[in-house]
């Protein structure tokens, strides 16, 4: 049976588009992801996820709840993927394999120095946004394996060596997806 030449055009685009599509995913390499769960006393908790986008870019989604409403936190990926400890102070400090200053994502910074959360009225902060200065499953700034942290108060990009942001009121070991 002989389809129209616009039925072939049509289903050729479509093999490419997928085609595309698959090329696509693979390129942006393995996805991670964290569950967050309450530390010092806190009710927080929530998931984190990252993907590449490319490049030196990474997606960050984060849907976590139980933060305190209509303020910022302090959101790090932390060097030791340990959150074992009722404080996550097993978590260590910030993640630095460049071994930079501590500082705001738009200047030089330690590679898990990520901007302050938002949270809406009622603690609860959902959304996207991308970072760059880690990656996801490849090179010594590789985050599976390592910690993410929320604190209780904003990170102030200027203290050093973490941004005077307070308790670590929750964490999660970033596992590949």
């Amino acid at each position: 049976m002989k389809l129209p030449l616009a039925a072939l055009t049509l289903t050729s685009l479509l093999a490419a588009g997928c085609a595309s599509q698959s090329m696509m995913g693979m390129m942006s390499g393995p996805t991670a992801m964290a569950t967050l769960q309450p530390k010092s006393g806190s009710s927080s908790m929530g998931t984190v996820s990252f993907s590449p986008r490319g490049g030196d870019k990474v997606m960050v989604t984060v849907d976590l709840t139980g933060l305190k409403p209509n303020a910022e936190h302090g959101f790090h990926v932390h060097e030791r993927g340990d959150c074992s400890a009722p404080d996550a102070m097993s978590a260590g400090g910030h993640f630095n394999p460049m071994g930079k200053m501590h500082g705001s994502a738009a200047g030089d910074h330690h590679a898990g120095d990520i901007q302050n959360l938002k949270t809406d009225a009622s603690g609860r902060m959902r959304g996207s946004f991308e970072i760059s200065g880690v990656t996801v499953g490849s090179g010594p700034t590789d985050i599976i394996g390592k910690s993410v942290v929320v604190h209780r108060d904003p990170d102030d990009y200027k203290s050093q060596p973490a941004g005077n942001s307070g308790p670590r009121i929750a964490c999660g070991v970033i596992q590949r997806v």
